[in-house]
């Protein structure tokens, strides 16, 4: 946002400033994110105790040094920065697929084989994001990547609170999800296909999505803010699919990056602050209960949300304003998080078990 209102000079690098910003939310913040859940549920999946002690050192060494280069990087020997920009990432990908692999007899989803298809394709979008002439490519392949991710952790997770907050079972078919997933997985490449093509295989999966929702029950999920959030960022991706629909056959003139920012503002802005506390205060041996301050973070994310995307549609002349009121409730938002959850990560359980 300082860089933005010209407050903070850009990063010395060789790339658009916008790139950068793009390439830190998706791969310095998003990553962060993904790469955690995924640590963490991998070992879960396949029932073995996860990565711990120096592997983890070295994974936070990796991404803070990836972040010094995405700094500094224009001023350092090119192989220099590209080894800054890959080492994380290849590193954690090669962590998640070995264990994946090595465990497969032991997977409870036999449909992980999806995560080892675009795990080592986030290594591609990365690239085509840092590339002036592929740019907007590796936006829509990053985009394409993370809602994968996504649509399968909400499968899984919102199956399971459902059930455990509710005592309901909610609509789980075989052959519609596997379609979903499907759909999601070829428009990773939506960047790289006819724009008809991609803009009609949006409004197919939005579709799908949309429909299954209708059979989750959210009429129940809505009336508690911790899960209720969750169904919201679930219909930010359906909103961003039908976006992109109509982005190619009616192309309105949308203000501000309309249809990324409804994913990552609605779908990675609003999920990832609920689960970031269930995960801490559940994976701490804490009951996984939302206090007024946890539900202050969700609703502030949703504000920033609405600041972000939907007040600069209304009103286009106030959009640094809103933008500046949006970037303030993010940090506003994740500061709170880091200050609540951060000792509990730093401290040993409290029910005695390893991390």
């Amino acid at each position: 946002m300082l860089i933005f209102l010209g407050l903070l000079p850009a990063p010395a690098l060789p790339v658009a400033a916008v790139q950068w910003h793009a390439h830190e939310m998706f791969f310095g913040f998003g990553w962060a994110v993904l790469g955690g859940f995924l640590l963490t549920a991998t070992k879960n999946w396949v029932v073995v105790r996860g990565y711990h002690g120096a592997a983890l050192i070295f994974l936070v060494a990796a991404w803070l040094f990836e972040r010094l280069g995405m700094w500094f990087g224009g001023l350092w020997p090119g192989l220099l920065f590209e080894f800054s920009n890959t080492l994380f990432l290849a590193s954690i990908v090669a962590m998640l697929a070995w264990t994946l692999v090595r465990y497969r007899n032991r997977d409870s989803y036999r449909d992980n084989y999806f995560f080892l298809l675009i795990l080592p394709t986030f290594l591609l979008a990365k690239q085509l994001m840092l590339s002036a002439e592929h740019f907007q490519i590796g936006i829509a392949m990053a985009t394409g990547l993370f809602r994968m991710a996504f649509l399968v952790m909400l499968e899984r997770t919102l199956t399971q609170f459902m059930k455990n907050i509710f005592q309901v079972s909610i609509l789980r078919n075989t052959t519609l999800d596997k379609a979903i997933k499907l759909l999601g997985l070829l428009l990773v490449g939506a960047g790289l296909m006819p724009p008809w093509l991609a803009g009609w295989m949006s409004l197919l999966l939005a579709l799908l999505l949309a429909g299954r929702l209708c059979f989750w029950k959210p009429q129940l999920a809505l009336r508690r803010l911790d899960l209720g959030i969750m169904y919201l960022g679930y219909g930010a991706i359906v909103l961003q699919l039908l976006v992109e629909f109509l982005g190619q056959v009616a192309q309105p003139a949308w203000v501000g990056s309309f249809s990324v920012h409804i994913f990552t503002m609605g779908a990675m802005g609003l999920i990832i602050p609920a689960m970031l506390v269930r995960i801490a205060k559940g994976h701490t041996g804490r009951k996984v209960v939302f206090d007024p301050i946890d539900k202050l973070v969700l609703w502030t994310m949703i504000a920033a949300f609405v600041l972000r995307v939907i007040a600069p549609q209304l009103h286009p002349a106030a959009y640094a304003l809103w933008i500046l009121l949006a970037a303030g409730g993010w940090f506003s938002g994740f500061a709170i998080l880091a200050w609540r959850l951060i000792p509990f990560l730093a401290q040993a359980r409290v029910d005695g078990k390893e991390h």
